[in-house]
C-alpha cells in the first residue's frame, strides 16, 4: 500500500462527568486525510482545504503525532499528508484529535500495521500538545477505536471500550465561534471542592453501571458535570437556554463537548434527538451566531478507510 485516504471523525469528549477520560465519535462529521509514502524522509503537510490549519510541521497536530510515531518505527520512507478540514478548529468536537489520530492511523496502515489501535493512542496524544498544551486521550482514543471509550491510562489494558445501548443517539450544536482549548483549561480551578468531587465520582461510577445494564433512568441521573461545566459555560452563548430546552425535551443528559463551544445531548432514540435539533435551532436562529447541528448515532466505528492504492 502506497497511499491511503481516510475519514477521521469528530468526537464528543468529557461526556459530562468524564473529564479528560471519556469520549465517542460522531458518525456524520469528520475530516478527510490522504497520506502517501514518499522518498523524502520525514512528514509534511502538502495540501489543505477547508478550515485553516498550520502548515508548519512543528505546529500541525497531524505531523507532530506522526513524527513521534516514525521516531519509534523508523521506516525507510517519509510521508506526505493532505487534509480536507471539515471540523472547525476550536469547536470542542475533536478538531485536533481527528488529525492527530488520523495521521498515525494512516501511517500505521501504510507500514503494514505494526502497532495496534490502542498502541497508537499515545502517539496521537502527543499531537494534542501542539493544540492544547496538554496530553488528553478522550478525543484521539474514540477516534481510533470507535464507540464510547474510557481511558484510565495509556497502557493498552486501561483503554476500555464501554458498552453502548443500541438506541443511544446524540445531538450536537457547534456555534461557529472559537474557544481555544488552552484558554478553556486556564480558567479551570486548580482545586475542587470535596463535595463536588464526590458527586462527580459517583456520577461516573453510576454512568458506567448504567451503560452495562442499559438503565436509562440511571443514565439520566449520571450525565451531570459538577466540576467543569460551571466554569466553561460562560464561554458559550445561550448554553443555559440550550441545556434547559434539551432536558425539557427528554434528553438523558446535556453538557459541553470538550472545551466548548459545542454542546451535546444524549437521547434515547433518534426521534428524540431530531426533536431537540429542531427546537435548539430555533434558539440559535434568534442570534447572529452562525452554527451547525448534527444528529448521530453514537458511532461504533472510528477512523474509516475511504480508498487505498
Amino acid at each position: 500500500m502506497k497511499k491511503i485516504k481516510i475519514f477521521s471523525p469528530a468526537t464528543v469528549s468529557n461526556v459530562a462527568c468524564g473529564f479528560d477520560i471519556l469520549g465517542f465519535p460522531i458518525e456524520s462529521l469528520g475530516d478527510e486525510m490522504t497520506i502517501s509514502k514518499s522518498d523524502n524522509m520525514g512528514v509534511r503537510i502538502i495540501k489543505t482545504e477547508g478550515y485553516s490549519i498550520p502548515l508548519d510541521s512543528k505546529k500541525n497536530v497531524a505531523t507532530v503525532s506522526a513524527e513521534k510515531l516514525i521516531q519509534y518505527l523508523k521506516p525507510d520512507c517519509g510521508f506526505d499528508i493532505e487534509i480536507k478540514k471539515n471540523i472547525i478548529p476550536g469547536s470542542g468536537i475533536g478538531s485536533s484529535g481527528s488529525n492527530a489520530a488520523g495521521s498515525v492511523f494512516g501511517i500505521n496502515k501504510l507500514l503494514g500495521e505494526p502497532l495496534t489501535l490502542k498502541e497508537l493512542v499515545k502517539y496521537a496524544m502527543s499531537g494534542e500538545v501542539a493544540s492544547s498544551l496538554t496530553e488528553h486521550p478522550d478525543n484521539v482514543a474514540p477516534a481510533l477505536l470507535g464507540g464510547l471509550v474510557m481511558v484510565k491510562s495509556i497502557d493498552e489494558e486501561n483503554i476500555i471500550s464501554l458498552p453502548v445501548p443500541k438506541d443511544l443517539f446524540c445531538f450536537v450544536i457547534n456555534p461557529k465561534i472559537e474557544v481555544k482549548t488552552s484558554y478553556s483549561r486556564e480558567i479551570l480551578p486548580s482545586r475542587v471542592e470535596l463535595n463536588s468531587m464526590t458527586k462527580q465520582v459517583a456520577n461516573l461510577g453510576s454512568l458506567i453501571h448504567a451503560l452495562h445494564t442499559s438503565n436509562y433512568d440511571l443514565l439520566r441521573s449520571s450525565l451531570v458535570d459538577n466540576v467543569i461545566e460551571k466554569h466553561r459555560k460562560k464561554l458559550i452563548p445561550f448554553f443555559d437556554e440550550v441545556q434547559k430546552k434539551c432536558l425539557e425535551l427528554g434528553a438523558l443528559g446535556c453538557s459541553i463537548s470538550g472545551s466548548g463551544p459545542s454542546i451535546f445531548a444524549i437521547t434515547k432514540g433518534e426521534e428524540n434527538a431530531k426533536k431537540i435539533n429542531t427546537e435548539v435551532i430555533k434558539i440559535y436562529k434568534k442570534t447572529n451566531i452562525d452554527f451547525s447541528t448534527y444528529v448521530s448515532k453514537i458511532s461504533s466505528e472510528g477512523i474509516k478507510i475511504i480508498d487505498s492504492i
